[in-house]
């Protein structure tokens, strides 16, 4: 990690970046030195040079290179080894940390006054509507964070990484001079060193609440404080239609704003019980209690923050007759309170009524009921009204600047910050069911499912019902699991907790069946009757994990947009309105990609102006980390839910999906049929575990849920996640394109096809996304992988699927390498490529060796625990787990 491997990348790498990459792969080398000695810090730069070496030159040398580096690799001490997958391992998260950093620099570059909107923003998706403040009155987006295991790094370095950033930052400001900057790089490389000496990963076991604070962390950091920014870049936009910039600036914050809160986040963390035995109802409430805790430590602590700035005296803005009486009525049911904020703010009386509601918030925290609010309806209320007040009496910046803020984050985040959404699997309910509608005595089970409706009912009464109202049904076949669900819950009589009850389509058959069950599920009395107390909103979730690994990517594209157009076609006959669920994944495999390409591509009315998706496991710190890409992404996603709604995109969807469509279809047939033939094959499920680090990726500790729903070691009972996680370890990533090849080998000769990838948003989406996947798949490596199964036949049949996929989708892009048109992307798959190949090859060696059974007893610690450090590594390499 000494400056040549830092420089040891593409010419096109932009200077700054370059310089990023470079000082801090600098400053691990001296860390590596002053650790293990020059001789560690030798063994990374002859490994590192051997993989940039087997890069190059024909088949032939590549493979003697591999040779050369298996074999030197297996000679090293087993804490040799170790320490050498530490080192690439912390040199991912350091270049991740620089590729981050050149992002946010990239995007404050290209925020420049008077500038044409950048892509995908909000300014730009705004100029396309025809009535912009009636399209967002109707907007929605529901990102929902998920526990689930994909996020291979420990909290322990994730804080550390933030601490390396941070003083990247203060490092690169050009107001640094030679004595502070003389410092920063000590600390930098003080922090290095940390990040070097701290375990890559976690001895314990996540327990789920361990889960909910390490995602709380990014409300704390980052998105309590980002939301109301969006809404007022939003606003800003709204206001400017039709003005210069300089009348943009004289309205901004000084008009009732136009910008809705139109973001409502969710949660699984605490909540979602399929196949993890350790969430219980008891975990669900203290889930609730902790997102609550943070929620109102927040707002108070804002509230208190611009109660203190607001020092308008009465005498340049008197309070109106409005605020005068609520102060009064304030002094009669707390006085003492009332007489010390006066001592302390006299003749401000909307300061004091904004202290007073700081410390009424703090009191909800407490649980005093005396002076704590009963709900953030209350809050609002005395937050309107102190902005009334403002408003009325000549002081509108007051009134629309930051109190405006504050009052965006109340409707936002409430009292409870995110939803708690429930999920549990339909045969559970079932079993509860059967034995509830029997009478007598309930097992364990049947009872902790009624538990969670007492606790589902607990949170509605004292947070609200929008705060835990939502219960997805894992495996929806029928509308009876929709029905079970609510009988359960009537069973408790005045106990029962109102239920918006949410099918989950997962499986292709349960997909084509979704609109047969929800036909007969509004017919169901309890499902009337929320209809008629909800406007006619109804929810539906899609499963992207387990249709993928059902069906294959491709098949299960298609039908997923299907589905989508099948469903947003029922519910306008039905005057129903509909919000779709996606259940995607980070990775490839699992619906992951571009969020905002995602939604352009979606069937006509199946957007409507609401878009509801699963952030999970490492997307979540990608893409809320930070502050202003976290604003960049809720910007991105806002744009093309807008755009996905206008007549002119929907119309261009509708017309290349009608025109296209049987040519996807013939493609379907063929990439499904090929998938099927793979999987179906006797001794897959065992070969795939030999193959791939499988078994070991439980002992990760990554999360608190089991890799498996039943402990089955059948293929169908093995979750998504792994399944995906294991083969990204292999350099295979078969779960984003495996099948697509055949389908495309089905109609290669076809005048359409590269028309339909111009033209067609969702097949041009399938292919990138494939395209992506190729790119970070490497042929030699896996190979090496696939020997270890000792079944040449699936083996031989899994990379010829690779080369036929790999060669007809450079034919159906017309390019002449993978990502050739995305520089950015083609330009960080190439940097890292090579050093994830140093880690496959430590990982080989350990996988290799515990295959085999000739391990010693004593070494197996130390392989497992080489195996399990490089699986990390590889993990940051790739920017991408399951």
């Amino acid at each position: 990690m000494t400056e040549n491997l830092a420089t040891q990348i593409r010419v096109d790498l932009p200077e700054e970046l370059r310089a990023d990459v470079r000082l801090l792969g600098a400053l691990l080398g001296h860390v590596l030195v002053e650790y293990g000695g020059q001789g560690l810090l030798d063994d990374v730069e002859r490994l590192r040079h051997a993989v940039i070496g087997a890069r190059k030159g024909e088949s032939a040398q590549r493979e003697k290179a591999a040779e050369e580096i298996i074999s030197f690799v297996a000679a090293w001490p087993m804490e040799r080894a170790e320490l050498v997958a530490r080192a690439f391992s912390v040199y991912f998260h350091l270049t991740n940390l620089a590729e981050e950093h050149h992002r946010i620099r990239t995007l404050r570059e290209r925020d420049v006054e008077g500038g044409a909107p950048q892509r995908s923003s909000v300014k730009a998706a705004v100029a396309e509507l025809a009535d912009p403040v009636e399209a967002v009155a109707g907007l929605e987006f529901r990102p929902v964070f998920t526990a689930h295991p994909t996020e291979a790094r420990r909290r322990a370095v994730v804080t550390s990484l933030t601490r390396v950033s941070d003083l990247l930052h203060e490092y690169n400001s050009p107001a640094r001079g030679y004595s502070e900057k003389t410092d920063l790089r000590r600390r930098l490389r003080e922090e290095i060193d940390l990040l070097w000496r701290t375990a890559q990963r976690r001895h314990e076991a996540m327990d789920p609440l361990d889960e909910v604070r390490v995602a709380l962390a990014t409300f704390d950091e980052t998105i309590f404080r980002v939301i109301p920014a969006i809404y007022r870049s939003l606003d800003i936009v709204l206001k400017g239609q039709g003005r210069t910039e300089a009348d943009e600036l004289d309205v901004a914050g000084a008009e009732p704003p136009l910008a809705p809160a139109y973001v409502r986040y969710g949660s699984w963390i605490g909540g979602d019980r399929d196949g993890n035995p350790f969430v219980t109802a008891q975990v669900t409430r203290q889930a609730l209690k902790i997102q609550s805790q943070h929620v109102l430590i927040a707002l108070e602590n804002a509230a208190t923050r611009i109660g203190r700035q607001l020092t308008v005296n009465q005498s340049t803005t008197p309070a109106s007759a409005a605020l005068r009486n609520a102060i009064a009525a304030a002094r009669t049911a707390q006085p003492e309170a009332l007489a010390e904020l006066a001592a302390r703010s006299p003749g401000e009386p909307h300061r004091q009524y904004l202290l007073y509601a700081a410390e009424r918030i703090k009191a909800t925290r407490e649980r005093n009921a005396d002076l704590g609010y009963a709900g953030p309806e209350q809050l609002l209320d005395d937050l309107v009204l102190i902005q009334d007040s403002l408003a009325e009496v000549g002081a509108p910046r007051q009134a629309y600047g930051e109190l405006q803020h504050l009052i965006w984050q109340v409707e936002t985040f409430g009292f409870h910050l995110a939803e708690l959404e429930i999920r549990q699997h339909s045969a559970v309910h079932e079993r509860a069911l059967t034995e509830v509608r029997r009478g007598g005595a309930l097992s364990a089970e049947t009872e902790e499912v009624l538990d969670t409706l007492r606790v589902m009912a607990w949170a509605q009464k004292r947070f609200g019902v929008s705060s835990c109202s939502r219960y997805i049904v894992s495996f929806s076949r029928s509308a009876a699991d929709i029905a079970a669900v609510y009988e359960l819950a009537e069973s408790l009589g005045d106990a029962a907790p109102t239920l918006d009850v949410v099918p989950l389509f997962e499986t292709g058959d349960d997909l084509q069946r979704a609109v047969s069950v929800l036909a007969e599920a509004i017919r169901l009395v309890p499902v009337q009757r929320r209809l008629g107390q909800t406007g006619r909103r109804l929810e539906v979730m899609l499963g992207y994990s387990d249709s993928a690994k059902d069906m294959g990517p491709a098949s299960a594209t298609l039908l997923l947009y299907d589905t989508q157009e099948a469903l947003a076609r029922w519910a306008e006959e039905n005057s129903i309105t509909l919000t779709l669920f996606h259940g995607r994944g980070g990775s490839l495999g699992r619906g992951g990609g571009p969020v905002n390409r995602a939604i352009l591509a979606q069937p006509p009315g199946s957007v409507d102006g609401r878009f509801k998706v699963t952030e999970q496991g490492e997307v979540i710190f990608a893409r809320y980390g930070h502050p202003e890409i976290a604003k960049r992404h809720v910007e991105q996603v806002t744009n093309a839910i807008l755009l996905a709604s206008t007549p002119a995109v929907e119309r261009t969807v509708q017309e290349a999906a009608a025109r296209f469509r049987p040519l996807a279809d013939r493609i379907s047939d063929a990439a499904h049929k090929a998938f099927r033939e793979l999987v179906e094959t006797d001794g897959f499920a065992e070969w795939f575990s030999r193959v791939s680090p499988l078994a070991e990726i439980g002992e990760l500790r990554i999360g608190s849920r089991p890799a498996r729903r039943t402990g089955a070691s059948s293929l169908d009972d093995l979750r998504a996640i792994p399944w995906v996680f294991a083969w990204t370890q292999t350099r295979v990533n078969l779960p984003a394109w495996y099948g697509l090849g055949s389908g495309l080998a089905a109609v290669a000769d076809d005048p359409d096809l590269r028309e339909a990838y111009a033209s067609w948003p969702l097949f041009n989406a399938m292919i990138d996304n494939a395209e992506m996947s190729l790119a970070k798949t490497d042929r030699p490596i896996a190979v090496r992988y696939l020997a270890l199964g000792g079944r040449d036949d699936l083996a031989d049949t899994v990379i010829a699927e690779y080369d036929r996929t790999l060669e007809l989708v450079k034919s159906v892009t017309g390019h002449r390498r993978l990502l050739e048109n995305r520089t950015v992307l083609s330009r960080a798959v190439e940097l890292r490529n090579p050093y994830v190949d140093a880690l496959s090859y430590l990982q080989l060696r350990a996988l290799k060796t515990l295959r085999s059974g000739e391990a010693a007893e004593a070494d197996l610690t130390r392989l497992e625990n080489l195996l399990l450090l490089t699986v990390n590594g590889v993990a940051a390499g790739l920017q991408n787990t399951g």
